[in-house]
Parts: C-alpha cells; sequence; structure tokens
C-alpha cells in the first residue's frame, strides 16, 4: 500500500541530531497539546526514514501513538499517518492488530459518519490485514452503529460501511475504498472465504461476496484493485465454485468479463451462449485502465478453470472469444501471458476425448497461483 507522506517536516533539518530526534519522540505524549502537535507533525516523515526511533523503550512511541487517534484532530491525522507507516514492521504491525481495545478505537472511528480521518483508519485498518489475529473481526461483536448497519458484528459494519458509504454517501469525509484491501487479506483465510460466500441473516440472507462484485468497474481503481482481489482470494475456495458461477446465486462472471471487455463486436457463432450482461457493448466500452487489475481477473479465470464443471461453464457462455480479444488488444506481457493459460485450459480436449491435452498446458493452476499468491497480495495491498 502507498504509504502517507514520506518528506520530514520544514522545521526538520537533515543534520538534526539522533538525540534530539529522541527528544522530539518524547514530546509525543507531552501534557501540552501544541507541543504534542509539533512533535507529531514534525515526526511523520521520520516514520520511513528512521523506523527504529519508534521502537524504543519496549516500543513506547507506538503506545503513545495509539493513544493520540483520539487527540485533537490534527494530531490524530499525524498519528494516524505515522502508524500508517509503521505497519511495514511486523513487530509494531503484530502489537497493534492484536490490541483489542486498540482494535475498537479504530472500527469505533471508521463506522462514525462524522469521523474525518475515516480513510486513512481504513487505510491503517487495512494494513493490520496482514495480521492473521485480524480475521477475528469475522466473529467480534461490538455495539451497533444504528445509521449504518443493524448487526453486531464487526465484519458485517464493515461490509456496510463499504457499500454504503461508496464516494461519501455515509461520511462526506471518506469513500472507505481502502476496505476493499482488508477484505481481500480477509479472504485468504478459509474462514473469511466461508463468511464472504454464505448468507448472511442479519442482511436478508443476502451473499456477502454479491455485494463487492458491483464494484468491479468503479471509477476509482483502490477500490476495482482490491474487489479483484478479494473476488480472486474467495475462487480459491473451489468447492464455491459452483455457487459463484450459478446466475441464480452470486453470478460472478460477468463482473469479471465485461472489466476485460472493449468495444470489440463479436460474430454470431462467438455470441451464441454469452450471457445477455456482456452482449451489445456501447461503443465507448473501454477494459479496465490498469493492467495489473485485468491480470487479477484472468486469474481468478484461471482458477475458474481447474474443475471440469467450470471450464464446461466457461465454454458453453463463451469465454474464451472474450479472453482472445482481451489478448489482442492489450499491450500487456502479464496480461497475455495470463490470456494464453486461460486459452489453453478451455480449448484443451478434456479426459476420455479424442484429441490429447496439448502437450504443455497448465495441470494445476490453483497450485501456481498459491506459490505467486503471497507476492502478488504484498504487491497490491
Amino acid at each position: 500500500m502507498t504509504h502517507a507522506e514520506t518528506a520530514p517536516h520544514p522545521l526538520i533539518t537533515k543534520d538534526i541530531m539522533a538525540t534530539e530526534l529522541e527528544e522530539l519522540v518524547e514530546f509525543l505524549h507531552h501534557g501540552n497539546s501544541q507541543i504534542r502537535q509539533i512533535a507529531a507533525e514534525n515526526l511523520v516523515g521520520y516514520t520511513t526514514a528512521q523506523p527504529s526511533l519508534f521502537k524504543r523503550n519496549q516500543l513506547e512511541p507506538i503506545k503513545d501513538l495509539k493513544l493520540l487517534i483520539k487527540d485533537y484532530t490534527d494530531i490524530a491525522k499525524n498519528a494516524i499517518l505515522m502508524l500508517i507507516n509503521l505497519t511495514d514492521d511486523e513487530e509494531v504491525r503484530e502489537n497493534l492488530a492484536k490490541d483489542d481495545a486498540f482494535l475498537e478505537a479504530l472500527l469505533l472511528r471508521i463506522t462514525s459518519s462524522k469521523e474525518p480521518h475515516a480513510n486513512e483508519l481504513a487505510m491503517l485498518l487495512a494494513n493490520l490485514g496482514k495480521s492473521d489475529s485480524i480475521t477475528r473481526i469475522l466473529t467480534l461483536e461490538r455495539a451497533v452503529p444504528k445509521e449504518l448497519s443493524t448487526s453486531k458484528v464487526a465484519m458485517d459494519q464493515l461490509m456496510d460501511c463499504f457499500v454504503k458509504g461508496a464516494e461519501g454517501r455515509y461520511n462526506k469525509h471518506a469513500d472507505y475504498d481502502y476496505l476493499s484491501y482488508l477484505f481481500a487479506d480477509i479472504a485468504k483465510h478459509a474462514e473469511g472465504r466461508k463468511y464472504l460466500t454464505t448468507p448472511q441473516p442479519y442482511d436478508a440472507e443476502i451473499i456477502p461476496i454479491t455485494k463487492l462484485i458491483v464494484f468491479t468497474e468503479h471509477k476509482s481503481a483502490i477500490r476495482r484493485r482490491g474487489v479483484a482481489s478479494t473476488i480472486k482470494n474467495t475462487c480459491f475456495d473451489v468447492e464455491a465454485h459452483p455457487a459463484l458461477m450459478d446466475t441464480d446465486k452470486v453470478n460472478l462472471m460477468p463482473y469479471i468479463l465485461l472489466p476485460l471487455m472493449g468495444s470489440e463486436e463479436y460474430n454470431d457463432e462467438d455470441m451464441d451462449g454469452m450471457l445477455d450482461e456482456v452482449q451489445l457493448l456501447p461503443p465507448d466500452k473501454a477494459r479496465d485502465s490498469q493492467p495489473d487489475i485485468m491480470s487479477i481477473h484472468l486469474d481468478t479465470l484461471l482458477l475458474l478453470t481447474t474443475t471440469k464443471a467450470g471450464r464446461d461453464e466457461m465454454r458453453k457462455i463463451k469465454v474464451y472469444p472474450i479472453v482472445r480479444e482481451c489478448h489482442l488488444h492489450v499491450e500487456d506481457e502479464e496480461v497475455r501471458e495470463r490470456c494464453d493459460r486461460i486459452v489453453q485450459m478451455l480449448m484443451r480436449k478434456e479426459e476420455g476425448e479424442e484429441e490429447d491435452i496439448p502437450e504443455g498446458a497448465p495441470k494445476s493452476r490453483v497450485q501456481e497461483i498459491e506459490e505467486d499468491e503471497e507476492e502478488q497480495v504484498t504487491s497490491i495491498l
């Protein structure tokens, strides 16, 4: 994830002595708010330049920063920016993620319709998603923010925040796009994938992933990328593939195909069987502008080809012509390489058919993608 501002404040010179910086860090818990503000303001850049400063005395500065997110607005914002940067460090990240009181402080503010720093807090929470311990939000119960949700479960509240809060509709200060990166990390865990594919009683039995897939063509690249990664990680649950592809359940396919499609026209043979949602697109229809997001969607298609039922369904709805056109019109090596793999999976003969599988056709893309997953998610998130 892109870090917050990294340049030291102009009042701090590059020649500042280490002892002076240590003294400045001590001012984070000063009783005078003006002094705390000056310290916080001047130290933001050093969270990336000299992060070890904030691990002194058994992470005492981190303890100070946890409290400062509740301070006056300007102090709180700088404290949040510092914590965003410092979560690059695993020790700091685990310290924050495992602190129940701190997690509640984050949730309280993120779910508030008046919180001025909700986006920065969402980014911080998304960074904490790299810790396995954050999966407790799937069952964690807390007070219900009545303007937002009817559920006591933290994960439900965050989902409602993301959906209802898009483009400042819930909180004029926030769009909550970074929560999609949190969901992507949650979907790396079996319990997270189960949540995303299970109808939720509090929400009229709606399947949570259906509330996310509608954002695959959203104007925000952050939201699109996070949602695409969430979908991909959810598709590691092979048993969920039938429901994900079922037009009467999740109906995932049009939402991952449309970002791969432009305004090309298809002949009648190619269109015979295509989903209604991907036919007769407007002349100004454009593919996703970000090749890395297209690559994520193509990885999702590859995961869906790992079962015969998935391959058969994709042949039936004519995924091949769509991938073919994507390969022809996108000049990106990773996108084209993934298109080639999908074509191999869809055009090869199945076991028992007359022809053999073409030499070199991939046999287990789940294993290949799993091996690359950690690196890919880190670069995305």
